[in-house]
């Protein structure tokens, strides 16, 4: 089976670089992803920091660290393009042996940037790092209007020729998103990593709470604010300031306990009776967004926590922009030169060098299992036009292929009998395991396991083995009929590819509480997927015994399964390690149909063989 190498790093923020072979084709004048040269040389090799405090409006005082290119220890007088990134996880931090560990120091790959004549900046959040203030939530109005500030203030600077730029992976890359909904003057550009498109859709995705996830996330933040200091600035020798700040940080809101006091959507409105997940939500700005013009580069993850928000955010934006979705994780990296794509993006909208990046179709895509240079491939739209959505449905075994409660076929014939049907009772003990797209995204690994210890203790439906190499690259959508002796339940789907020696590797997943299964109208452009408002007025309890469909979509992905293997899908109703589900005494029975009456099947976004 294949395997993919991810790189396990703490919740901090930065750019990674392994760069592509050149080739025999190269020349002296190459732009494409993972190789440039003869457009942009690097004129720099050192530079200087500096850190100090800049006031914001409402007279805030947030800590900036500033890298300017040097020449013999003096920075160059030259105006320069700034990049700049917001960082929730402190801009800085002072090593066991007293030297401080930076946004350079700590990702050296920025040095890049340096070297080709760009000022590279961090900022710490209000509230967070050594900057003063408090945070009553993540990605705040308030935070926005830093964001415009500094990037203003950067501008105004003698050593910044007026253009501005910004970078950062996760919460540093939804920053970004926040800061463009603000429109400030000298933002041209910016390359969000891996970002969150829907508060809401992700603290509580389906309904179901990610627990896991926001528990560390929150914990880890605490923790950041009030007993982990960040460097002080330059001037806060005696770490006066710095103590003062993390005095402010005790009032900062933790994001669990929001999570936990609002379930759902319209829930703990603000002082100004907006929903806490609408102003605190990133989508609810895109059309502050497209009106600022910011161009944007998205940089997303199959195995990452939001490939669909990338794809959302895509389809979604009218600005100029470009997105690559990388086989990574949340903190992956390899296959992939980022440090050569944001030099490629920075040059063309802060330095005017046409390099033709933007002659490039926008998506940049690499299919997990794909041989070669073929790997990586461009499309000019999302959901790829030539997708056949084709429908797999749930059917009688034996498969004989795995243990399971039941060990179903997945068959693209429709049932026929008017019976079909399997009973479930749920296990709460069935996990995806310790080191999941979700884990990673705090800094606690990746690498999910041999998924067959789970699927024994589900429902499975499994195909018979491809005849040819079939690739699977968009959204697949699970339609499912099912009933319950309960008011309300939980239905895990996990897609996963078998090998010939019977080993079940996840590939992806989606989930639903059946009280949100009714779809509404989105208030954006989601071709053709499922949406589930999660507004209070719309969940609704399900009745014994009735039988209901739920249809929700599985994040995306894009695999070749290769000719002798088997796709299968596993249902489950609880991932203990990773969603909270409320266990219930006696564990409810969940029942699934696969009949001519209710025929339960999963969409899968198939793409035929050239």
């Amino acid at each position: 089976m294949k395997r993919f190498g991810f790189l396990v790093i703490l919740l901090v923020v930065m750019i990674g670089s392994v760069s592509f072979p050149a080739t025999a084709q190269d020349n002296d004048r190459v732009s494409r992803p993972g190789v440039y040269r003869g457009y942009s040389e690097a004129m720099y090799d050192e530079w200087v920091r500096e850190s100090r405090y800049v006031e914001v409006r409402d007279g805030t005082q947030l800590a900036v660290d500033i890298y300017r290119p040097a020449v013999d220890g003096v920075p160059v007088d030259d105006p320069l393009p700034v990049l700049w990134t917001h960082h929730r996880y402190h801009r800085a931090n002072v090593s066991d042996d007293g030297r401080v560990i930076g946004i350079v120091e700590a990702r050296p790959s920025l040095q890049t940037m340096l070297k080709h004549g760009y000022v590279i900046a961090a900022v710490d959040v209000r509230g967070g790092g050594a900057s003063f203030g408090t945070r009553r939530g993540p990605f705040t109005p308030e935070e926005a209007q830093d964001a415009y500030d500094m990037t203003e203030w950067f501008a105004a600077q003698p050593w910044c020729d007026g253009n501005v730029g910004m970078y950062g992976l996760s919460y540093l890359a939804i920053t970004q998103y926040m800061a463009a909904s603000t429109q400030p003057p000298h933002l041209k550009a910016i390359f969000p990593m891996m970002a969150m498109y829907d508060l809401y859709d992700f603290v509580y995705h389906g309904g179901i709470l990610h627990e896991n996830f926001v528990l560390m996330w929150g914990t880890g933040n605490v923790a950041l604010d009030n007993l982990i200091p960040a460097a002080p600035v330059d001037a806060d020798t005696d770490q006066t300031l710095l103590k003062a700040a993390l005095k402010e940080h005790r009032q900062n809101w933790n994001i669990y306990d929001i999570a936990l006091a609002n379930p759902y959507r319209d829930g703990a409105a603000t002082s100004d009776n907006t929903p806490i997940y609408n102003e605190f939500g990133p989508a609810n700005y895109l059309d502050q967004i497209n009106e600022s013009g910011v161009a944007i580069y998205t940089l997303a993850g199959w195995y990452d926590m939001y490939p669909r928000d990338a794809a959302l955010w895509f389809n979604n934006l009218t600005v100029p922009q470009k997105i690559v979705f990388t086989p990574w994780s949340h903190n992956g990296s390899g296959g992939f030169d980022i440090a050569v794509e944001h030099l490629r993006w920075f040059d063309y909208w802060l330095k005017g060098i046409d390099n033709g990046i933007m002659d490039e179709p926008p998506i940049y895509y690499r299919v997990m299992g794909a041989p070669g240079e073929g790997a990586w491939r461009f499309a000019d739209q999302w959901p790829l036009p030539a997708e056949q959505p084709t429908p797999y449905y749930l059917a009688a075994g034996p498969a004989e292929s795995v243990d399971s409660v039941n060990d179903g076929l997945l068959s693209l014939a429709a049932p026929t009998d008017e019976s079909g049907q399997d009973a479930y009772t749920v296990d709460y003990t069935t996990t995806t395991g310790r080191t999941t797209r979700w884990t990673d995204g705090y800094g606690g690994g990746f690498g999910y396991p041999d998924m067959t210890a789970n699927d024994e203790k589900g429902l499975t439906y499994t195909t018979l083995p491809f005849a040819v190499d079939t690739e699977i690259t968009g959204h697949p959508v699970a339609h499912l009929w099912v009933s319950a002796d309960v008011f309300d339940f939980d239905v895990m789907v996990y897609l996963e590819e078998v090998d010939a020696r019977g080993q079940s590797t996840y590939i992806t997943e989606g989930i639903l509480r059946a009280s949100h299964r009714d779809t509404q109208d989105a208030p954006w452009h989601m071709f053709g997927l499922p949406y589930h408002s999660g507004l209070s007025d719309t969940v609704s309890s399900v009745v014994p015994g009735e039988i209901v469909e739920l249809v929700f979509d599985l994040h995306p992905t894009s695999n070749i399964f290769d000719a002798g293997h088997q796709l299968r899908i596993t249902i489950t109703g609880a991932d203990a390690d990773t969603y909270l589900t409320p266990e219930q005494d006696p564990p409810p029975t969940i029942t699934v149909y696969r009949n001519a009456d209710y025929a339960s099947y999963i969409v899968l976004p198939v793409i035929p063989a050239e």
